[in-house]
């Protein structure tokens, strides 16, 4: 049997293949590798670009406490307690069960007192003092009884409460804490006698005090023998 020599041609085209299928599967060597190197960039920066920070838990000293200087709130030292109220100092006389000095925080007004007197005695007359009216410091309150006409409280602290040795409110000197401690009449109507003042001058007489808006027949007859000018 005669064999026939290889075609040069087909050696030719044999060896021409071999560097492609060399050329493709380094191709895709390439593309796995650089895969593979995208997808660890993305998973470094989803990843923060780097170490994540731990949450620290602080151990107490042994007694089940926090660390040293360090509060509940993160860091802070928590309050050793709340800070004490100021307080003032009332003179209680009158018609009480118990009259003394009493001692009441800032902001009380008459009817504490009243109450940290022991209350209203049998024969008091509860209508001659402002129950409602804020308390000062230094101030001595009387309760008057029943038939007795009331008395303006004395200020102590150098307020401009009376104009004399009679123990009358001067209307033309007094500001509104003295005003305040005259019967039925509060915060809001002392400050409108003292704008009646300031826009008309000195009252010249009591009776002037009818022009103040609120002071009516009623309120009136419980001032007259309490003032003065």
């Amino acid at each position: 049997m005669t064999v026939e020599p290889p075609d040069p041609l087909d050696q030719l085209a044999g060896a021409r293949a071999r560097p492609r299928s060399r050329a493709a599967v380094g191709g895709a060597v390439v593309l796995f590798v650089a895969a593979v190197a995208v997808s660890a960039v993305l998973s470094f920066g989803a990843g923060g670009g780097g170490a994540q920070g731990e949450i620290v838990r602080v151990e107490g000293d042994g007694a089940g406490g926090a660390a040293p200087g360090v509060g509940a709130t993160g860091g802070v030292p928590p309050a050793t307690g709340a800070a004490a109220m100021p307080t003032i100092l009332v003179h209680v006389l009158g018609a009480v069960a118990e009259p003394g000095i009493v001692e009441l925080t800032t902001g009380a007004r008459v009817v504490d007192a009243i109450g940290a007197a022991g209350g209203l005695a049998g024969d008091a007359d509860p209508a001659g003092v402002n129950l409602a009216r804020v308390l000062v410091d230094g101030e001595q309150l009387v309760v008057p009884r029943e038939g007795e006409v009331p008395q303006p409280a004395a200020v102590g602290g150098g307020g401009s409460t009376v104009a004399g040795s009679d123990g009358r409110v001067s209307i033309n000197r007094a500001d509104v804490a003295a005003l305040d401690t005259l019967p039925r009449i509060g915060p809001a109507l002392a400050q409108r006698i003292i704008d009646w003042r300031e826009a008309n001058g000195p009252f010249t007489d009591v009776s002037q005090l009818m022009e103040v808006a609120g002071i009516g027949d009623a309120v009136y007859s419980g001032l007259v023998d309490l003032v003065s000018l």
